[in-house]
């Protein structure tokens, strides 16, 4: 399997339990959280892609870390930023926290798959 596929399929994975920490976290969302674990969920295909893209050009896990912890935050920033204009509160560390961790698990991961050699 190729690593952006490794990556789209664990992100997306680990997106269901991120969204899901908004229960934790968070207990007054739990009337959202169908829609807080979809949002999730393509939030860490979207990483686990971009993440299994810089993870195949490199062979440097400092860099696939660093890669997975900055695309994590900015993905996680964009909600904060949509919560806040959409007038809601912004829950800034309870959703930037989740999104960065996934995106370090997600680049650690990527980077640690083989992909298959072709003949």
């Amino acid at each position: 399997m190729k690593k952006p596929v490794y990556g789209m399929i664990l992100g997306g994975i680990l997106g269901i339990f991120d969204g899901l920490s908004a229960l934790v976290s968070a207990p007054e969302t739990a009337p959202d959280i169908m829609g807080i674990v979809i949002g999730s969920t393509i939030k860490g295909i979207l990483a686990g892609l971009i993440i299994g893209y810089v993870a195949r050009k490199t062979e440097s896990m400092p860099v696939a870390l660093v890669a997975g912890l900055a695309v994590g935050a900015a993905l996680a920033a964009l909600v904060v930023v949509m919560n806040v204009s959409a007038g809601q509160p912004a829950y800034a560390f309870e959703i930037m926290l989740p999104g960065s961790i996934v995106g370090l698990i997600v680049g650690y991961a990527t980077m640690k798959h083989v992909e298959p050699r072709t003949a």
